[in-house]
């Protein structure tokens, strides 16, 4: 690969934290939601959900779900960002392995590689949760190894574990 073709590439490598952001846990699924992919896709929404529904065989319901209309006003409530008019079209939320099924259905040089940075990101959630369910089950057994004299300790570290609530921003001044 000559020096300016790895430097396009570079330039176009997408963050794992900007993938990560938009994998949210809908009815117990880790998904990506429509809009999302059609950016980090370079596509317009419009333009993924037409590839979506001419290869509608390829994606299956544990591969790619619809949000109800309660569950994507709860979303628009969450995601500050988003337009607040009418819900025209319901999003579509697609797993893991739907989200490797839109490589192929949009075939784009882009497309396999930002499927390889999203592939990459839903493995380095999975590795992020599973250490800290070992952490987890490690504090408990310790806990009940040692008496209640050290259970100050064991709080602040699972208060340490706890994720924070995500700062609420101000609007205006």
């Amino acid at each position: 690969m000559s020096g300016r073709a790895r430097h396009a590439v570079a330039r176009s490598a997408i963050p794992v934290e900007r993938i990560a952001r938009a994998i949210l846990l809908i009815r117990g699924h880790k998904v990506m939601l429509d809009q999302d992919l059609a950016y980090l896709y370079g596509v317009a929404t419009k333009v993924l959900n037409q590839a979506v529904r001419r290869n509608k065989s390829r994606f299956p319901e544990d591969f790619m779900l619809q949000l109800t209309r309660e569950e994507a006003l709860s979303l628009r409530s969450q995601i500050v960002t988003l337009e607040s008019r009418q819900i025209r079209y319901l999003p579509y939320a697609f797993t893991e392995q739907g989200v490797a099924m839109l490589s192929s259905v949009l075939r784009s040089e882009r497309a396999v590689r930002v499927n390889i940075e999203i592939m990459r990101a839903f493995v380095q959630l999975r590795q992020m949760l599973s250490s800290h369910a070992d952490l987890a089950r490690k504090l408990a057994a310790l806990e009940k190894k040692y008496d209640a004299q050290f259970k100050v300790v064991f709080d602040a570290i699972r208060e340490l574990m706890t994720p924070p609530e995500p700062p609420k921003r101000r609007i205006g001044f």
